[in-house]
């Protein structure tokens, strides 16, 4: 089969199996230009999919309008609409993170309640994998992206980087390579040019299919603790604060779940591991004191434990 119909054969398994309409669906496509965001319109419209393209200018190199603009028009050449979306990249986080925020808040406003495919390959899910566990912070790091969490879809986990630019080759389609996706001075490139190619010298090939098949079990692994988690909550989680007693005999890993659901439901947005850790210690009566979990400018919000239940206090910096 050539990559073309394969790729395509991708794109439309991933609507039968998890979009509503199946491929009757209306979907965005985000497009940079770049083979995999390229291919993944070109097999999308092939699979019969109503596409809009949104075609993020991050405005961070010369000619970045003018290559947005080249890559909608390509988008409407292969049957698909297009629009052009400039955003500001802000500084948060380095450049990687802010232009990634920015990126996806852009989509996001855009996608007017559809869908949004994106155009990860298998290749981007091994490098996700080796950062997460580089990082060190847990299973749920190291499981990588999912092919499907609502709005946004990934048709081309299971699909290698040298199909998506066969597809382009065989297409004859223009391709735009992004020069930030060959500098070093980004971890990810470093993985995709020296860590992942040496990874498969030394294991003999098949490094990356592996890392894709790790993530989708531990993905499962997650799901069922995750369902596990969420039904001790409903006992544990009460409007008076968090009962310790109904997690007693809960795993670690279930109560660790729990309290970040209750972080999470009291306001602390994306709690750390450090941070889900400290409380977790409260709830098992390891640890003492209070855990700052955030706050406004001049006051902080701290989780006590009194008796058998956690609370949240505001407190003064």
């Amino acid at each position: 089969m050539d990559s073309t119909s394969a790729v395509t054969r991708a794109v439309a398994d991933f609507a039968a199996a998890c979009l509503d309409d199946g491929p009757a669906t209306p979907v965005c496509v985000g497009l940079s230009g770049g083979p995999d965001s390229l291919a993944l319109t070109a097999c999308a419209v092939r699979a019969g999919l109503d596409v809009t393209a949104l075609v993020v200018d991050h405005g961070l190199q010369r000619g970045s309008a003018a290559v947005a603009a080249r890559a909608a028009d390509a988008a409407r050449r292969l049957g698909a609409q297009a629009r052009v979306l400039p955003v500001e990249v802000g500084s948060r986080g380095g450049l990687e993170a802010a232009a990634r925020a920015a990126r996806y808040e852009a989509l996001d406003a855009a996608r007017e309640g559809r869908p949004v495919l994106l155009g990860h390959t298998a290749d981007d899910q091994a490098e996700t994998v080796l950062l997460g566990l580089a990082r060190g912070s847990g299973a749920r790091s190291i499981a990588g992206m999912r092919p499907w969490r609502e709005p946004w879809g990934r048709p081309l986990l299971g699909v290698r980087r040298v199909r998506t630019l066969a597809v382009c080759t065989e297409l004859g389609l223009e391709v735009h390579h992004d020069p930030h996706n060959r500098d070093p001075r980004f971890t990810r490139v470093r993985l995709r040019s020296e860590v992942i190619p040496l990874l498969d010298d030394v294991l003999q090939g098949g490094v990356v299919d592996a890392l894709g098949r790790t993530a989708a079990a531990l993905q499962d692994d997650l799901d069922a603790l995750d369902g596990w988690a969420e039904a001790a909550a409903k006992i544990a989680i009460r409007p008076d604060g968090l009962d310790c007693v109904a997690l007693d005999d809960a795993p670690a890993a279930i109560r660790t779940r729990v309290v970040r659901l209750w972080l999470r439901e009291v306001g602390a947005t994306e709690p750390t591991q450090r941070v889900i850790a400290a409380v977790d210690r409260l709830v098992t009566g390891s640890g003492g004191g209070q855990v700052a979990i955030g706050g406004d400018p001049g006051v902080r919000s701290v989780v006590v434990r009194s008796g058998q239940t956690l609370t949240v206090r505001l407190t003064e910096r």
